[in-house]
C-alpha cells in the first residue's frame, strides 16, 4: 500500500541500517492512505467541475445557513483571502454563487449560493459523507475510537500539532 517514493525512501532507509524501520513504513502508509483518499477526492469531484477548495465552499455556504462574507469563508476554510477570492470568482461565473453588496453597510459583501448551488452543494455533501463514512464499514466502534485515538497521539507529536497543544487548542 506504499506509493513508490516511499518504498524507495523505505528502501534507502533499510540499505543504510537504520534500526526504526517500523515507524518509517507506518509513518509512509499514512502518508499514502491520505494521498490515496485525496486522489479519491479529486475524482469524485471532478465530473462537477469542481477542487476540493471549490466544494469546501459550496459546502460552507450551505452549512452555514446564512451568507457569509469572503473573509468568514476564508477563515472557515483555512484559507487567505486571495485564495478565496479566486475560488469564488469562479464559482460565481458558473452560476453557484453570488455576492451581494450588504444592505446595511455597502462597503460589507456577502456571498449566497444559488439555487443551482445549493443543490449541488446538498447532493455533493450527501455523496461525499456517504463515500467518506463507508471507508470504516466493517470497523467496529471500539476499533474507530483506537484509531482515532492513536492517529491523535501521532498529531500531537508533529509540529504542528503539538503548538496546538501549547497554544491550549
Amino acid at each position: 500500500m506504499l506509493e513508490i517514493k516511499h518504498q524507495a525512501l523505505l528502501a534507502e532507509a533499510q540499505r543504510h541500517g537504520r534500526p526504526d524501520l517500523d515507524g518509517l513504513r507506518l509513518c509512509f502508509q499514512v502518508l499514502s492512505l491520505a494521498a490515496a483518499i485525496d486522489g479519491d477526492c479529486a475524482a469524485r469531484l471532478a465530473p462537477h467541475g469542481l477542487s476540493e477548495g471549490r466544494f469546501m465552499v459550496l459546502f460552507l455556504l450551505r452549512g452555514a445557513g446564512e451568507p457569509l462574507s469572503p473573509h468568514q469563508l476564508a477563515e472557515r476554510a483555512g484559507v487567505t483571502r486571495a485564495t478565496i477570492t479566486g475560488l469564488l470568482d469562479g464559482l460565481e461565473r458558473e452560476g453557484l454563487l453570488e455576492r451581494r453588496a450588504d444592505g446595511e453597510d455597502r462597503r460589507r459583501v456577502d456571498v449566497h449560493l444559488t439555487v443551482t448551488g445549493r443543490r449541488l452543494a446538498t447532493r455533493l455533501f450527501e455523496q461525499h459523507t456517504r463515500w467518506i463514512a463507508s471507508l470504516f464499514e466493517g470497523f467496529s466502534a471500539t476499533e474507530r475510537r483506537q484509531l482515532g485515538t492513536l492517529l491523535e497521539r501521532i498529531w500531537h507529536r508533529t509540529d504542528l500539532g503539538a503548538g496546538q497543544l501549547e497554544d491550549g487548542a
